[in-house]
């Protein structure tokens, strides 16, 4: 301040909720001279320390101008809004020589401030926000900003990261019922001038609608949003309490790393339920079998190293490279009911189709065959659907899963081409009539999984 005597009396620290700071300059007695002229009048020429005692009140135009009328008032906030409009972030410095002081517990403004000077601030739009932008619409995610701004200026910068929206919608006329709330949020995509309890009303909101939400912020008034949200993601300039409640700090501050997070997120949880899958299935068909068999009085159809085959080779090695592969598929709730759909069906489908070659057996061969043809003829039965339930649960094919599945079937041809292989299973060749029972039984055992392949995508896609 111009040297004078004149100190601060008084002060209201900034806050996100109202919008506004302000100070209170007063003579060394503390009080402010209400004579002296207004700073917004004709300067004489002379400095006048007491030009500058009073109140200043610094913040959004719109909450620091409410309740004047006058007209400097009207023609102030109109500029701002043309402002606004550009994209630009516009403050207001205003000031009345006069003032009965302002209750920090509970501060309110005067009507009679007077627009001393607009600050205006633009926008620096990163450079990697508008690819990640593109590739989040490309995935289905659906983008809300929200902002203490102005919602003109919040949709002006929307616009320049590529999205199509006109207008954003003012959070001082956003309703407090949360279903309403959540009705608002499906409809529109950019939100100003909003509080931090409004963007823990959002979070609320879209979660109560099923939807799983990342929330993305570096001031301490969002801190209430990110502790709330499923995912929350600081920047690294962020503050240090908002850091503390994130679950992901971007430490480069890039937003060109957030496609990158969602890829990994869903290529884990997707391909976990794809291998669960393969597990579940290998479980049941191996408790159906032992149950069969037992049941039925029949000799168990496999020994402990042909299980060795098939595990290896329909579970083992396969689930270790599709766990590893990109897998962009959406999560969805479910999990569990969707792998128990497929998993159950699937496993008794291979377990089942063991008892037509068993009395096929016995109807080609009087007396049946010798065990080792026996046990040859069951692994590969139980390989080739297994392996069949496989290649189901690799689409949509890739080249690389492709390779994985065809690897495979090739490993099982190589256990029967290799003398040293076949020796060591105790596998063998299997006669022509016994042959062709396989082959028949397999192919059905293909057909009945596409089948309940097309079954469980109609039924979960219900859900």
């Amino acid at each position: 301040f111009h040297p004078g005597g004149l100190r601060v009396t008084g002060q209201i620290p900034f806050d996100s909720a109202r919008k506004w700071s302000a100070i209170e300059v007063g003579n060394d007695s503390g009080a402010a001279d209400s004579g002296v002229p207004d700073p917004g009048a004709p300067d004489s020429g002379v400095p006048d320390p007491g030009a500058a005692a009073g109140l200043w009140v610094f913040g959004a135009p719109e909450f620091v101008m409410h309740g004047c009328t006058h007209d400097a008032a009207g023609d102030t906030l109109a500029q701002a809004g043309d402002r606004a409009e550009d994209g630009l972030r516009t403050l207001l410095l205003a000031h009345t020589p006069s003032t009965d002081g302002i209750d920090p517990e509970e501060p309110t403004l005067p009507d009679r401030l007077q627009p001393v000077a607009l600050v205006t601030f633009r926008e620096q739009v990163r450079d990697d926000a508008a690819p990640a932008m593109a590739y989040f619409a490309e995935q289905g995610v659906n983008i809300r900003i929200i902002s203490g701004d102005d919602p003109r200026t919040v949709a002006a910068v929307a616009r320049e990261v590529g999205l199509n929206v006109t207008t954003g919608y003012d959070a001082r006329t956003l309703p407090s019922d949360p279903d309403e709330l959540a009705a608002v949020m499906d409809e529109h995509l950019v939100y100003g001038r909003v509080t931090p309890d409004q963007k823990l009303g959002m979070v609320r909101a879209l979660q109560s609608r099923g939807h799983v939400v990342a929330m993305t912020g570096d001031g301490v008034n969002d801190v209430l949003a990110i502790k709330e949200a499923d995912l929350g993601i600081a920047m690294d300039s962020a503050a240090a309490s908002t850091k503390a409640v994130a679950r992901l700090v971007l430490l480069d501050g890039r937003f060109s790393r957030l496609p990158g997070v969602v890829a990994e997120g869903r290529r884990v949880i997707a391909n976990i339920e794809r291998v669960s899958k393969l597990f579940l299935t290998k479980t049941t068909y191996a408790f159906a079998v032992g149950l069969v068999f037992a049941v039925l009085a029949w000799s168990f159809p496999f020994l402990p190293r042909q299980l060795s085959i098939t595990d290896g080779l329909t579970i083992g090695v396969p689930a270790f490279f599709l766990a590893l592969m990109p897998n962009t598929a959406r999560y969805r709730e479910g999990f569990l009911r969707r792998s128990l759909l497929f998993s159950v069906p699937s496993g008794l489908i291979v377990a089942v189709a063991l008892i037509p070659l068993h009395i096929g057996a016995q109807q080609l061969q009087p007396g049946g065959y010798d065990t080792i043809l026996m046990q040859s003829a069951s692994t590969l039965t139980l390989a080739g659907i297994a392996l069949w339930v496989l290649a189901v649960l690799a689409r949509p094919f890739h080249w690389l899963r492709i390779a994985v599945v065809l690897s495979m079937y090739l490993g099982l041809a190589i256990v029967w081409a290799v003398p040293f292989l076949r020796e060591f299973f105790q596998v063998t060749f299997l006669p022509e009539p016994l042959a062709w029972l396989v082959l028949t039984i397999v192919l059905i055992g293909m057909l009945l999984v596409e089948i309940l392949k097309a079954w469980h995508t109609r039924v979960t896609a219900e859900r």
